[in-house]
């Protein structure tokens, strides 16, 4: 259940702050209005608080959820951008996501 609980929430922490990321992109970039700024703004508090709710040191949590943050951030790029990832991109979230297990689950004394 741990583990379960761990991934969802990385997960949720990792597309609050893909959004409150991407819509001042949006903004900035695609000429999109400045508006989206506000709800960027809630999802990036969103985000940090997510990250609260974690059991273990706030350094760990940093260094594995770096892990979960880029495979979602592949999967944002092909559904939301449209853009198909590579092979290689596959190739590196799944390294990610191997040291973001050792990082989260590893047995500790």
């Amino acid at each position: 259940m741990f583990v379960m609980k761990t991934l969802i929430l990385f997960v949720l922490t990792a597309i609050a702050e893909i959004i409150g990321c991407y819509l001042p992109y949006l903004w900035l970039k695609e000429g999109k209005s400045a508006w989206l700024l506000v709800p960027a703004a809630l999802a990036l508090a969103l985000f940090a608080w997510l990250l609260s709710l974690h059991p273990a040191a706030a350094g760990r949590v940093y260094a594995a959820y770096g892990g979960v943050y880029i495979v979602v951030a592949i999967f944002w790029l092909w559904g939301v951008e449209g853009i198909k990832p590579s092979g290689w991109d596959f190739l590196g979230a799944f390294v990610a996501i191997t040291g973001m297990a050792i990082i989260m689950f590893a047995p500790r004394g």
